[in-house]
């Protein structure tokens, strides 16, 4: 199965995505923020993203979902800076104080291409979303040197669908985070009241794009969707209801990784609720939800 995008940067389609993207940095748009700053005239969004995009390391992963990693790794690249706000977030130092340093869209391809080169079964950009227009813009110039493995899109959940229609034919995998399914704990813990809304309707845009997700006879994955759920203390996370709205209103298919990996770091330790790790009985009651919903498709 070939790349989705690869059709795309022979039309001209992602060569036009790209200047659609870009026009929608001069009043940012790209998040549910809708901030409206002129990124290209230097100013920097909610997110902190300028107009350049800005990396914090590029390098063959393993510790991803099983069909992305392989023998070879999953290339991630990490981008600095976050549209969200999670007071428990373990990446802080990338997405919050903004370690990195802005590359030009040459680079980005460069950096993709090395990681093809590596080995890496598939570019996993991590956290992309403020990023948008310069990755389009990356990804034409790297297809037309050659790169050919799959597109994930990993992203924190809360996206604009306005903004995910411009990676229709461009993404091959999705793989969104479905945090919260409360508006209060979604505000209390990242700063986005309208969190579930705005996941739901995203994951409902990727689904449409690319379905549940399809694995190569190597076991790789080719096209689809993998959402992540994280376990947090205290049930805070509203894991029956967002696990309910998976099953009912996106597949029962769904590849859903049931996370218990959370401990508190950044800020967590100013909500004593969150400032614990998850129980073992608490991720069995998570798990338990998933599979009483009629989710039997993923990892754990």
């Amino acid at each position: 199965m070939e790349a989705i995008y690869i059709r795309a940067h022979e039309t001209g389609l992602l060569a036009a995505r790209v200047e659609e993207a870009k026009a929608r940095l001069a009043a940012c748009d790209l998040c549910p923020r809708e901030c409206g700053v002129d990124r290209l005239a230097g100013e920097k969004g909610y997110c902190g993203g300028g107009a350049a995009a800005a990396v914090s390391s590029a390098g063959p992963h393993y510790g991803e979902e099983p069909p992305l990693v392989g023998r070879g790794g999953s290339g991630t690249i990490f981008f600095t800076h976050c549209s969200l706000r999670c007071v428990f977030c373990q990446n802080c130092d990338i997405s919050h104080l903004g370690e990195g340093r802005e590359v030009t869209a040459p680079e980005l391809a460069t950096a993709m291409l090395e990681l093809q080169r590596h080995g890496c079964h598939n570019i996993n950009f991590v956290t992309p979303t403020h990023y948008l227009p310069q990755i389009l813009e990356a990804v034409d110039i790297a297809a037309g040197m050659g790169l050919g493995v799959p597109l994930v899109w990993n992203c924190g959940g809360y996206e604009s669908v306005e903004a995910l229609v411009l990676l229709d034919g461009v993404v091959d995998i999705y793989m969104p985070d479905m945090k919260f399914s409360q508006t209060g704990p979604a505000e209390k813990y990242c700063d986005a009241r309208d969190y579930f809304e705005r996941a739901k309707e995203a994951v409902r845009e990727m689904h449409r794009q690319t379905g549940d997700l399809v694995v190569g006879p190597e076991g790789l994955a080719r096209r689809g969707l993998i959402v992540r759920h994280l376990v947090l203390p205290g049930s805070v996370a509203g894991t029956e209801e967002a696990v309910r709205f998976l099953a009912e209103e996106i597949s029962r298919d769904t590849c859903v990784n049931i996370m218990d990996q959370y401990r508190p770091c950044f800020r967590a330790g100013e909500f004593p609720e969150i400032s614990r790790r998850v129980s073992a009985v608490e991720f069995a009651a998570a798990v338990k939800a998933a599979r009483k919903a009629g989710l039997q498709r993923g990892f754990l």
